[in-house]
């Protein structure tokens, strides 16, 4: 596998935390730009503001570390830019800002990738893009399981920001050439909330209808990641980040018909096969999952 040099932007965010120490264990330089540097050994930190187009040209066209002067020979070039930064969901900031940030902070990031030749980008959208999870009221998906074709619909700021995320993406694509995939990340959950929150989804599924009842260890993504740097020549893609399960003990039928009743079941599905379908994941890029729910929970 090639070594690479990674512009990462928002690593020190709950699952940027995760992911680079992941990329890290695979041989990869990682510099984390984000407003808050990442504690980690081995990780390269530069603080900059995603939303001014002047510090991500100027960040992305830098040194990672001083080490980097040693050789005489400039600025090496990174060789893929994961883009994490972003206000993470509503409520945090106002919807305006919410947008401003991740929507513009997004096309400085994918511009200036393009513009300084750098071929792999990878950013992160969002389930929430399907339009269930910040709706006002519940909202029935048009269909199940969610899979990447669907007609994505959110009503909310965080949600449109990864939509219009998407589509920028799409659009560079386009005019260059080059691989750029939108990950839609599911519900992260870190190695210690497995036991601090899922023994209460268990007795409360309800709480996880407006997240399809998806989750992605924050673990297992780092991996998705590295596939996706690994996976050259796909174009634009959109993949669904998600674990190959439900985060629920009821089976997958089950749960459908008991909190989408009525909602079109367009194939069939395994036992527990997840409603936030990763099927793409598996059979484009090879994901294995390493840490379903099942390791760390008893369903008791």
């Amino acid at each position: 596998m090639t070594k690479k040099r990674i512009f990462f932007t928002g690593g020190s965010g709950k699952a940027g935390k995760h992911v680079i120490p992941y990329l890290l264990a695979q041989g990869h330089r990682v510099m984390n730009v984000d407003l808050t540097p990442l504690n980690y050994p081995g990780v390269d930190n530069l603080t900059a503001d995603i939303t001014d187009s002047g510090q991500v040209f100027n960040a992305m066209s830098s040194y990672a570390g001083l080490d980097e002067l040693e050789s005489g020979n400039g600025v090496p070039k990174f060789d893929a830019v994961v883009h994490f930064a972003a206000v993470p969901r509503i409520l945090i900031k106002p919807d305006q800002e919410t947008f401003r940030v991740n929507a513009i902070g997004t096309y400085n990031v994918i511009e200036a990738a393009v513009k300084l030749g750098i071929r792999k980008i990878i950013i992160a959208s969002s389930e929430t893009t399907y339009g269930i999870c910040f709706s006002d009221g519940p909202t029935d998906p048009k269909s199940l399981p969610l899979e990447e074709d669907y007609d994505v619909d959110p009503m909310d700021s965080y949600g449109l920001s990864k939509v219009v995320n998407e589509k920028t993406a799409r659009a560079f694509q386009k005019r260059s050439g080059f691989d750029i995939y939108a990950l839609r990340i599911g519900n992260v959950i870190e190695p210690n909330e497995y036991a601090e929150l899922f023994p209460h989804y268990f007795r409360n599924p309800e709480v996880r209808r407006r997240n399809a009842f998806c989750y992605i260890d924050a673990r297992d993504l780092g991996q998705i990641v590295d596939l996706c740097l690994q996976k050259d020549g796909l174009g634009f893609q959109i993949f669904n980040a998600g674990n190959d399960h439900n985060g629920a003990i009821i089976p997958s039928k089950e749960l459908a018909e008991r909190f989408f009743p009525g909602v079109p079941i367009t194939r069939e599905l395994g036992e527990h096969e997840a409603l936030f379908s990763n099927r793409k994941i598996r059979d484009v890029l090879g994901f294995k999952e390493q840490h379903n729910w099942r390791k760390y929970v008893d369903e008791g």
